[in-house]
């Protein structure tokens, strides 16, 4: 394999010291970053409140941050490559921190936008790097998949811990203080990186191509929002024309990356056919646990009536499943196989969305709780072994542009889950009958139903209400028929896609 600025001949370099103390200190990056994808999700109706966005400025405020690290993370992949793994998760890290208070400190809606986004590119410096760094911290495939394993249950449990932790800030502070929390995190990850991390980069690794970069940008964005829009308001030519741009330009990013000779990513590694499912299996587990999670963090608060708390520790089945799932996931693809726990892991969830297409605005905790078990433990199992299959493909020296392809696939689903099916939740929603005097913030979303229900008469605000949470409920069921239509063919896909994929048994010499 190649070298890299570690000392790689030595035996030190198989089993090297301080890198257990090391994964924690990625996990803890990773586990912040995830988090952050959906702490938002309980402080909705409070920046609801505060900011008075529209419908549509609330979905940007939620996913925009999804977005642009999923446009920005094979550019920040293949820069870490360049310039320095280690680095770049440092210098990030500081970044993350110190954008994280303009985001507590937002005064309108558009601001929380450009906040959001800023945080984004900050969030992207981060995610390939630890993956990367796994690679070269870990030589021997068995460690390999059990330090994946504790990285994958980080990645996948924080979008179910994040409600808790938004929770238990929420009931006791204003909405402002779920980004704070990243300060403290992000100082300690700093000084102990520096210490614990060591460096490591491609040694020939060519010039970073700012147009590449700009192609990459832009088609995610373009896409995604097109998909967004498509979802919330039906095709019109603004939408369209957003959709041509962004295909366009990863068009030409695909063709650019084929013509040059060091590029940012290599795009023959999806020649392969696993490496390929993996990726496909990647986003759309993601794709099903952060949807689930964004519009039932508003149903247990918004229609059940729970405290912003008691709602996050209602998702913590998720975050459990998901923690057990992802250490367990690496020994039982050997013991069976790849495509059997991935498609598994999958149809899983796939049957859990299911069983919410049941649900009405009393459904008891008992379901609610087994869906949310199950979804984190499907999703543990598929996102920790594709993320190892994916990591695993690729030589050394190209392991920040291969993490980078595995997060892309994470934050591209995490931003679809939530624009997809949110947005699915959303046009359902808008469509309800009130009764005579129901202002139109009201359509908006939810949390302007509860809003203006406040200046409203009893009897009236009782009758929007009622009509307004079944209308989301509506909503939800449907989006939970489409979501789980999606995994369970993804799971049918996954089985042929990944026929014949192992994870490595003996141990790699760099």
């Amino acid at each position: 394999m190649t070298r890299t600025l570690q000392p790689a001949q030595s035996n030190e370099a198989v089993k090297r010291p301080g890198r257990w103390l090391a994964l924690s200190v990625l996990v803890l990056a990773v586990l912040l970053v995830a988090v952050d994808a959906t702490v938002l999700g309980l402080a909705t109706p409070y920046i609801s409140e505060d900011l008075a966005p529209s419908g549509t400025q609330l979905l940007w405020i939620g996913d925009v941050y999804s977005f642009v690290i999923a446009g920005l993370l094979v550019s920040m992949g293949s820069l870490g490559d360049r310039i320095g793994r280690k680095r770049i998760l440092l210098i990030g890290a500081t970044a993350f921190g110190a954008i994280s208070v303009l985001n507590a400190y937002a005064t309108t809606p558009e601001l929380m936008i450009v906040a959001r986004a800023l945080l984004g590119v900050a969030g992207a410096t981060l995610m390939p790097a630890t993956l990367a760094l796994i690679r070269n911290l870990f030589h021997d495939p068995r460690e390999r998949s059990l330090a994946v394993g504790i990285w994958g249950a980080a990645a996948s449990a924080g979008a179910a811990v994040g409600p808790v932790v938004g929770g238990f800030l929420l009931e006791h502070f204003w909405w402002g203080s779920v980004f704070l929390i990243n300060l403290p995190v992000m100082a300690v990850l700093v000084v102990v990186g520096v210490k614990l991390l060591p460096e490591s980069r491609n040694p020939n690794p060519g010039p970073w191509d700012l147009l590449s970069v700009a192609l990459s940008l832009v088609g995610m964005v373009g896409v995604v929002y097109a998909v967004k829009e498509a979802a919330a308001h039906g095709f019109a030519w603004a939408t369209l024309a957003a959709g041509l741009l962004g295909a366009a330009a990863l068009h030409g990013f695909v063709r650019r990356q084929l013509t040059m000779p060091v590029p940012l990513l290599d795009m023959r590694l999806f020649r392969n056919r696993g490496f390929s499912g993996a990726v496909l299996a990647d986003l759309l587990t993601i794709l099903g646990l952060s949807g689930l999670v964004f519009f039932l963090s508003q149903y247990l608060q918004l229609v059940q009536g729970r405290g912003p708390f008691e709602a996050g520790l209602a998702e913590l089945p998720a975050a459990i499943g998901a923690v057990v799932a992802g250490l367990l996931a690496g020994r039982a693809a050997r013991r069976f196989s790849v495509r059997a726990v991935v498609s598994g892991g999958l149809a899983a969830v796939g049957l859990a969305l299911a069983a919410l297409t049941v649900v009405g605005q009393n459904t008891g905790y008992p379901l609610l709780g087994a869906v949310l078990l199950v979804v984190g433990v499907g999703a543990g199992f598929s996102f920790t072994v594709t993320a190892d299959v994916i990591l695993s493909g690729v030589p050394g020296e190209q392991a920040g542009a291969a993490s980078a392809v595995s997060e892309t696939a994470y934050e591209l689903g995490a931003a679809l889950g939530i624009a997809v099916l949110g947005s699915i939740v959303t046009g359902v929603y808008r469509d309800f009958t009130g009764p005579d005097g129901t202002p139109a913030a009201a359509h908006e979303s939810l949390g302007g139903a509860v809003e203006a229900a406040s200046d409203l008469p009893a009897h009236t605000a009782d009758a929007l209400l009622n009509a307004a949470r079944q209308a989301f409920v509506d909503g939800l069921t449907l989006a939970a028929g489409v979501g789980a239509a999606v995994l369970l063919a993804a799971a049918v896909a996954s089985w042929f896609l990944l026929r014949g994929q192992r994870l490595e048994d003996g141990v790699e010499h760099p």
